[in-house]
């Protein structure tokens, strides 16, 4: 299969305007006869939802939380992007593009970035009309502040709970067309399967969560909006329940996975503090507004912050990049953090984290502003820490937080699999190898509300589809497929726990193949990671049964396919041997120690095709063409 990313033709700037005039469209009165399955309920979820739904489709929306409103988007802290230029400052919509293009390190498409920056001000623009409390200035005028990888102030915030509000917008919404029948919401159902008819995605088999039962649903399109994987590291940032079936299902199905090894490293969060954590917590980006990082400068000083004076402090990330200083994007800030706890120079009992210190702004600015800004973050590192930011500096160090890699999609989101689109942080297109802050929701929000609903649009007229119903073998094939699955994992009666498999696979994905990567790493991972499978397979315990609320086993199913999924993870990240973005093959960088990419080799998208568990997929390449911008070695010096 070759790859057609279907990108208009025309000057970069006219290419979205101009493929919506294109696109074909569904007659008002003819929407109502379509049916489309949305799996996801967060911010790309959702949205998409409610807008089809407000077209005048009949929509199916399907989470596995007891609520929309607890999906993963809630725990967004930042803020979201937008090209408004409130400021005054010289932001612009291309200056928007340029950042996210030169913040993914030049391995994203230029189409689907300059369409994300264009639509950037409508969202603003929705998500104030529906209410959502964006933070603003003293006149009424809405605020923005700084993030990284960006020399203007271009984010909209909500204080550090910006995900949360803009979720309760879009469930607003979403909720409305749900009390007008337009919608139809299932919480509590996890997608097990995607059922392809003539190899078009034309439903899902789920479990129900709370009874155990599969349930078949069919639909004339389907939509996943169902975040990323990086909890197949097993610590990270993500709620417990984020995972990968629903995207691993659909590859295996035919959909290619692109640039799975494309992982974001968040330099700020709560470091490690015991071998049995299960998870890790985000200290928002706006806080390096106003926070400066720094170490000691002399290895193994373990003198308390408060002691160590100003000429004995290392501020490694304004020494080493003045123009950006603490604003660096994510890849610097957290490879930079890793680099001075290896030499040393890390503080607290581990030795892996560094300082964020709000000292000089809180003395500049006051206590009061400050605790405007950011108090409920310093609440909750309080809670977790016991230790009071407005008295002594946070602890931070990277940990997993996004993945940038995803489902292939092409310029309408539409996967390998006709009828198949994925929104949001589940396909890999727009962020490239590294995701700028606030950007995540800006991509949910603009596939949800301002893209989808035209390209699903011309996916329904361009083609008859016929009607079909769940009694159909497809559907009876895919359910029995599933409950053979679940079967088997009841079946083993092993010794070791789900979790036991989950942390050593993680631990594995951290060393080998986090924030540092070599080819003999690498390769020692791609032997270890099918052990590991095999001995789940004879060795977990799956304790109840498969018709009850069963939550072992939802961990246990998920599990399964992070061990699948891992192979092809490390896979990709063994082929491209540059440096890009927070992906440092430490065999590829410059005499600085920098990132040094090899666009003669790997200017391109890796699309990976399924050929079986346990056997090499096959890669497939879509090159990346720069016509706006010009391929150039990184600097934020």
């Amino acid at each position: 299969m070759s790859l057609n990313s279907n990108i208009p033709s025309g000057p970069l700037s006219d290419k979205w305007t101009e493929h919506k005039f294109n696109l074909k469209l569904v007659n008002p009165a003819n929407k109502r006869k379509f049916t489309i399955i949305v799996v996801g309920t967060g911010l790309a979820g959702a949205s998409a939802a409610a807008s089809l739904a407000e077209l005048g489709y009949n929509v199916l929306n399907f989470c596995f939380q007891d609520t929309p409103r607890r999906a993963h988007s809630i725990a967004a802290q930042g803020g979201i992007n937008a090209a408004k230029n409130y400021p005054n400052d010289g932001d612009s919509v291309h200056r928007l593009f340029y950042d996210t293009i030169k913040g993914g390190d030049f391995r994203a498409r230029e189409a689907n970035v300059h369409r994300l920056a264009e639509v950037s001000n409508n969202i603003i623009d929705q998500c104030v009309a529906q209410g959502v409390p964006f933070a603003r200035e003293y006149g009424g005028l809405l605020d923005n502040r700084s993030f990284g990888g960006a020399q203007v102030s271009r984010t909209f915030y909500a204080r550090g709970q910006t995900g949360q509000q803009l979720l309760l917008g879009a469930y607003s919404a979403l909720m409305k067309e749900v009390g007008k029948g337009s919608v139809k919401l299932f919480p509590r159902r996890e997608m097990m399967e995607l059922v392809l008819v003539d190899g078009v995605a034309r439903g899902i088999i789920i479990r129900n969560l709370v009874t155990g039962q599969l349930e078949s649903y069919a639909g004339d399109a389907v939509i996943l909006a169902t975040g990323g994987y990086s909890n197949a590291y097993f610590l990270s940032t993500n709620a417990m329940g984020c995972n990968v079936t629903a995207a691993w299902r659909a590859h295996k199905k035919g959909a290619f996975f692109a640039n799975p090894c494309y992982t974001q490293i968040h330099p700020t969060c709560i470091p490690v503090h015991g071998d049995y954590q299960s998870k890790l917590t985000l200290m928002s980006e706006s806080l390096r507004n106003d926070g400066r990082v720094w170490v000691p400068k002399q290895k193994g000083d373990k003198r308390s912050p408060a002691s160590i004076p100003e000429a004995d402090r290392d501020y490694y990330l304004e020494r080493k990049y003045p123009s950006f200083g603490n604003l660096v994007p994510r890849d610097l800030a957290s490879r930079n953090a890793k680099t001075v706890c290896d030499e040393g120079r890390g503080v607290g009992s581990t030795g892996l984290a560094v300082y964020l210190d709000f000292a000089d702004s809180i003395k500049r600015l006051g206590h009061k502003v400050i605790q405007e800004r950011y108090g409920n973050l310093f609440e909750m590192y309080e809670r977790i820490t016991g230790s009071d930011p407005f008295k002594e500096p946070m602890m931070i160090y990277p940990a997993l937080h996004y993945t940038m890699g995803g489902l292939w999609v092409d310029y309408n989101l539409m996967s390998t699999i006709p009828g198949l689109h994925v929104l949001g942080e589940a396909n890999f297109s727009d962020h490239g190898a590294n995701r700028l802050g606030a950007s995540a929701l800006m991509q949910g929000l603009a596939d949800g509300y301002f893209v989808i609903p035209y390209t699903v649009g011309h996916y329904l007229a361009s083609q008859p589809i016929p009607k079909i119903d769940t009694s159909h073998p497809a559907f009876k094939a895919a359910e029995l497929e599933t409950s053979t699955r679940i079967s088997q994992l009841l079946s083993i009666k092993g010794k070791r726990t789900v979790d036991d498999f989950h942390r050593e696979l993680g631990m594995l994905l951290w060393d080998k193949c986090g924030m540092g990567r070599t080819e003999e790493g690498l390769q020692e991972a791609l032997v270890k990671i099918p052990q590991i499978r095999e001995e789940f397979w004879q060795n977990v315990t799956v304790t109840g049964s498969e018709g009850e609320l069963n939550q072992t086993l939802e961990r246990a199913g998920r599990v399964a396919d992070f061990l699948e999924f891992a192979e092809v993870l490390v896979t990709d990240a063994l082929h491209r041997k540059e440096s890009c973005g927070g992906h440092f093959r430490e065999e590829s960088q410059t005499p600085e120690g920098e990132a040094l990419r090899q666009d003669d080799t790997f200017c391109y998208v890796g699309a990976w095709e399924f050929k079986g568990v346990g056997q090499a997929p096959v890669l497939h390449k879509e090159p990346l063409t720069f016509e706006a911008v010009s391929l150039s070695q990184r600097s934020y010096k």
